[in-house]
């Protein structure tokens, strides 16, 4: 047996000025595509052969080129025509949010166009971010199309493992079979779908029982993506059959789970404390222990956001008397970057910490020390086994005369991991307080803060739904409207 694989991510933030080029991606071919899409271990173990077509994966960022992906797409179907006579399935992951220039969503083509290749029948089977956007003739296009449960997603390659197991078992087991889909008119930001919490926890649990059902392969509710406007932007619900004879039945059951999340869309909610910004850092001064955590919102990197606002460290610098101790992790400013980089650690400057691309990322004028220089890592496990990819380095500065320290960044990544900000050089807990580039707080970050706050910051991700510039999605949609 043999199955190709394909993995292709891009969280395409509309909102920011970055348009992804290929430089933007982590590129892999052949048998390396398999291993970075940590699904070689399953195929080893169920005596399959893998076909790499290709791994492209750009994270979160912004709208992509359209040159960039015409080449992505092309080095897939390229693949795809070249073993079609050999290949029994095809796995891929497409997360779901990405925005092409003058094209929309690329995951979407990309499933078309190989469908196009293969024909109705050969099994293909998507996993996918449950922040992607789905509609009708893409979900059809798949015989299975199963998301993760988890916000943060613990839960990733669990699911990549699960999905081709069940890609496996169906080219063993042939089925003429093809997932379903249900609209919700419901549209929610991630940081109002923390799976910890209610009335995700729930429905999840709803879910895993929903596949235990023999004649049920699997189940998935998509929360959606909100950083782009789109007319298939929105929440949606994935139900797979068993079996050709089940089909009418997974018709049925994606009807009850699509009422069940619906009658739920009261209940969600921010997880955790938040605030607008004022509150939020006052709260976290006035709180007696330690270490605290505060998420800059409005500038998440997980979600595409460029991670150079400046606006949290000027509510800093301006607190008279500052008696707690701050870490910025971390301020992406090439500029500023590029004038520390010649130094080292002790050596004084005088930077402007800021791109002043806006308002929320005006430059400051800091005399600094640079006290660390160390590794700038990637890692998206969340777990204790890290996959860390280094991109380059890290410069901590102290802002001379106060508490606070600086990771200055020529990239935007939020650090989420025990492990990111080990490579850094540096330990939340030697700090009263630590500033992030994220919305809902990660299991890390969560393990250790004696409090953490959102900060409803404006910017790229603002979290304000009802209040997003949406155009083109669909009408009447809560909580725009009031359904």
């Amino acid at each position: 047996m043999k199955i190709l694989v394909g993995f292709f991510t891009t969280e395409s933030n509309e909102h920011v000025p970055l348009r992804n080029d290929i430089t933007v991606y982590d590129i892999a071919f052949g048998d390396e595509c398999i291993r970075k899409s940590k699904v070689d271990d399953v195929l080893a173990e169920e005596g399959v052969e893998g076909i790499g077509a290709i791994y492209a994966n750009a994270g979160s960022s912004g709208v992509i080129k359209r040159n960039t992906f015409d080449y992505i797409e092309s080095c897939m179907l390229e693949t795809v025509r070249e073993h079609l006579n050999e290949i029994d399935g095809i796995w891929l992951h497409l997360h779901g949010a990405s925005e092409v220039e003058g094209l929309g969503s690329g995951d979407h083509h990309i499933l078309w166009e190989v469908r196009k290749i293969v024909g109705p029948y050969v099994p293909i089977v998507v996993c996918c971010d449950p922040h992607g956007n789905l509609c009708k003739e893409y979900v059809e296009a798949a015989q299975i199309c199963r998301s993760y449960r988890e916000s943060p997603h613990t839960d990733m390659e669990p699911s990549k493992k699960l999905t081709m197991k069940m890609l496996i078992e169906l080219c063993r087991n042939r089925q003429n079979i093809h997932a379903v889909y249900r609209k919700l008119p419901l549209i929610l930001g991630g940081e109002q779908s923390v799976s910890t919490d209610e009335p995700v926890k729930t429905i999840n649990k709803y879910m895993d029982e929903m596949e235990k059902d023999p004649r049920i392969l699997s189940a998935s509710w998509h929360v959606g993506y909100i950083r782009h406007d789109s007319e298939v932007a929105g929440c949606g619900i994935v139900v797979t059959p068993a079996t050709a004879d089940d089909q009418q039945y997974a018709e049925k059951k994606a009807d009850e789970l699509a009422e069940y999340v619906w009658n739920k869309r009261h209940e969600f909610h921010y997880t955790g404390l938040t605030a607008q910004p004022d509150e939020a850092l006052k709260m976290t001064l006035e709180f007696a222990g330690g270490p605290c955590v505060i998420t800059d919102s409005g500038d998440n990197a997980t979600s595409g956001a460029m991670s150079w606002n400046t606006y949290v460290l000027r509510q800093v610098l301006a607190v008279k008397d500052l008696k707690k101790s701050f870490l910025f992790a971390a301020i992406n400013d090439p500029a500023t970057y590029d004038q520390l980089l010649p130094l080292k650690e002790g050596d004084k400057a005088e930077i402007n910490l800021g791109v002043g691309h806006d308002e929320m990322s005006e430059p400051v004028a800091l005399k600094v020390t640079v006290k660390k220089k160390a590794q700038m890592a990637v890692d998206y496990t969340f777990g204790e086994v890290p996959d860390i990819t280094i991109v380059g380095e890290t410069i901590l500065v102290n802002i001379d005369g106060t508490p606070i320290d600086v990771i200055v960044q020529n990239q935007a990544h939020s650090y989420m991991s025990r492990f990111q900000f080990e490579y850094a050089g540096v330990d939340p807990a030697d700090y009263d307080v630590t500033v992030v580039k994220q919305g809902y707080i990660f299991p890390y970050l969560k393990s250790i803060a004696a409090f953490y706050v959102m900060s409803l910051t404006n910017g790229p991700t603002l979290q304000d739904t009802a209040h997003l510039p949406f155009k083109k999605v669909m009408r009447p949609m809560f909580p725009i409207d009031n359904i």
